[in-house]
């Protein structure tokens, strides 16, 4: 466990872009949090000219059709969170307040990248408060529609074993095996894109939905071809990108996870009952302080929940 306090920035940060649903502008502001704060959206310019706090939790979450939405975006809520989140959660800062002036935020590249950045530039400090983690202490699972997910108990840290199959020859099915911290996550996650088919995001459109999409914040795969005349940042960047909206979707969860998450076929909505699951039983999880979670590792090892096939997968790069 590198981190034992909580952080937030050392100073504020501004991105700002357009929706990919949307396709309306939006500025958000990142700035630095008290201790024991949390993650925090302050939904600002609504049209009577009030402010709204929304805090940034599973409990708020109205919708994951096609994005993570926090409360009700035609009033004072906020669409397609998750991107932001895995950069937060990333590099695991635990108290900003996010302030946006729209409905959605910005979709920038398509990934993590932007925010990044943004967070390198404010800088990242320290508080004196202990770190606090949610700790899966027991075997959890939910699946729908051939697909699913599970939580698993760990000795330390948060792994990630993403695994997607998809009829389409471009992607086909790949899986990446993630053990969370800063630099992996920097690394291995933040640069890939979201990504989507043509003729999908055709009928997206025709429907009010993916207005602000484009080459220069999708991967769009036509057939067998991909048609971003720079092609793709990794050779799995589909997968990494699942990978990265777990990590968003998770963080919900509204403390940093010790333990493994398992999915075939993830998206936002398996990724929120996966969560709702862990919640719902509550023998299976505990929060704990920083010295709580060194000190009281179960018995069983990370190496035993995840599957003798990982190992014919290459590690990353």
């Amino acid at each position: 466990m590198k981190a034992s306090c909580q952080t937030t920035l050392r100073r504020r940060a501004t991105v700002a872009g357009l929706g990919v649903h949307s396709a309306a502008p939006a500025q958000i502001t990142l700035h630095p949090a008290d201790a024991d704060s949390g993650v925090v959206f302050l939904r600002a310019g609504l049209p009577d000219g009030s402010e709204a706090i929304l805090e940034a939790k599973r409990s708020n979450v109205t919708q994951t059709a096609l994005c993570t939405v926090l409360g009700d975006v035609s009033r004072s809520g906020v669409a397609t969170v998750e991107h932001l989140l895995a950069a937060l959660s990333g590099l695991q800062l635990d108290n900003v307040l996010i302030e946006i002036d729209g409905p959605e935020t910005p979709i920038m590249d398509g990934s993590s990248a932007a925010f990044v950045e943004a967070i390198d530039q404010a800088g990242i400090v320290q508080q004196s408060r202990p770190r606090r983690y949610l700790k899966v202490l027991e075997p959890v699972r939910v699946e729908h529609n051939g697909c699913w997910a599970e939580f698993l108990p760990a000795e330390r840290g948060f792994s990630l074993d993403i695994e997607i199959d998809f009829a389409s020859p471009v992607i086909g099915r790949q899986r990446r095996l993630f053990n969370l911290d800063p630099a992996t996550f920097r690394r291995e996650i933040a640069r890939a894109r979201t990504f989507g088919f043509v003729n999908d995001v055709q009928k997206l459109w025709k429907a009010g939905f993916a207005l602000g999409s484009s080459l220069e914040n999708s991967v769009a795969i036509e057939s067998d071809r991909i048609l971003n005349p720079e092609g793709l940042r990794y050779p799995d960047e589909f997968v990494r990108h699942k990978a990265l909206d777990a990590i968003g979707d998770l963080s919900l969860a509204g403390a940093e996870i010790i333990g493994v998450y398992r999915s075939y076929r993830p998206g936002h909505r398996l990724n929120a009952m996966c969560l709702d699951a862990l919640f719902a039983r509550r023998s299976a999880f505990a929060f704990v302080e920083a010295f709580q979670a060194k000190a009281s590792a179960p018995s069983r090892r990370l190496g035993a929940h995840v599957p003798i096939a990982a190992a014919a997968f290459p590690p990353a790069d």
